[in-house]
């Protein structure tokens, strides 16, 4: 059978480095494989990845859903049938990508292509899509996996349009790393001096609450970062003069890590813009050249 009658048949040769046939491979598994993986094309997502991502959204809500006593009580079977649906549908997308794992390696047997793809990252992801249901009916509880599929959304949108914008976020916090952690260092020394402080003064006034450094240390975090829940508080003037200071300390902290983001996004975001195009330029210029020629005849 020739190459073009294979074709026909919804096969394609995949060649091997040697230039020679390897194996068949079905063209519409490398159809599926290019909607789940890689997408419909430049700068969107692919109709069944959007769908899959609906889906994500739609089976967290229900989770969410269920731990609301009145809504599980009344809508149980409901409930337990949208699970039981959305189990269905994620283990036919894992057995699906799994199929179609071998497109993402032409060169290689399908087994190995298979078997690197269970063990990726991405594909252990995907089983907590389908774990839930299995482990509910072995009685174990599985509202935090259940809840973990959300996170699914963020690896099928780095398949689309969003994935520049994740790049450029893990990136510009990467580049300002050692920027950030002296930032969190100074931050971390603050609030030990602070609650040491605190200890030193209001400790033998309130021993429940600044008896020790540890327990000085709750009260000294939600004061460096201005939350200040109210439930801890000095009483002393000393110690009053030691929390305000602590709490205009927190603030400059705080606008530390925003200020070195803001500018390193800022920084990003201009370098990403294309370049002037200079034939564009030169037409500009030439028309203000002839008018300014004009006027000074």
């Amino acid at each position: 059978m020739n190459k073009a009658a294979r074709q026909a048949e919804g096969h394609e040769d995949s060649m091997g480095a040697s230039g020679e046939p390897a194996v068949q491979r079905p063209a519409w598994r490398r159809r599926l494989y290019s909607h789940l993986e890689t997408g419909a094309g430049p700068g969107r997502l692919s109709p069944l990845n959007l769908a899959l991502c609906l889906a994500i959204a739609a089976s967290t809500a229900v989770a969410v859903a269920e731990t609301e006593p009145l809504i599980a009580a009344r809508f149980a079977r409901s409930l337990r049938a949208s699970e039981i649906a959305f189990a269905l549908l994620f283990a036919a997308e894992y057995l699906a990508r799994l199929w179609a794992a071998p497109e993402g390696e032409p060169d290689s047997p399908a087994w190995k292509a298979r078997l690197r793809w269970i063990l990726s990252p991405p594909a252990l992801a995907d089983l907590l899509a389908v774990l839930p249901v299995l482990l509910t009916l072995a009685g174990a509880p599985t509202l935090v996996l259940r809840l973990i599929r959300v996170l699914r959304i963020l690896r099928l949108a780095s398949l689309g349009p969003t994935s520049n914008p994740f790049d450029l976020v893990l990136h510009t916090v990467w580049s300002k790393r050692r920027e950030l952690g002296a930032a969190y260092a100074l931050g971390g020394v603050a609030l030990l001096l602070a609650s040491s402080l605190l200890y030193a003064i209001e400790g033998a006034v309130q021993p429940e609450a600044f008896g020790s450094i540890p327990r000085a240390l709750w009260w000294g975090v939600t004061t460096l970062t201005t939350i200040g829940y109210g439930d801890v508080h000095p009483i002393t003037p000393f110690g009053k003069i030691a929390a305000g200071l602590t709490a205009v300390t927190g603030v400059g902290l705080i606008a530390a890590p925003a200020g070195i983001l803001a500018a390193a996004f800022t920084d990003a975001l201009g370098s990403d813009k294309p370049p002037a195009d200079p034939a564009h330029e030169s037409g500009l210029a030439a028309p203000r050249a002839g008018r300014d020629a004009r006027k000074i005849a």
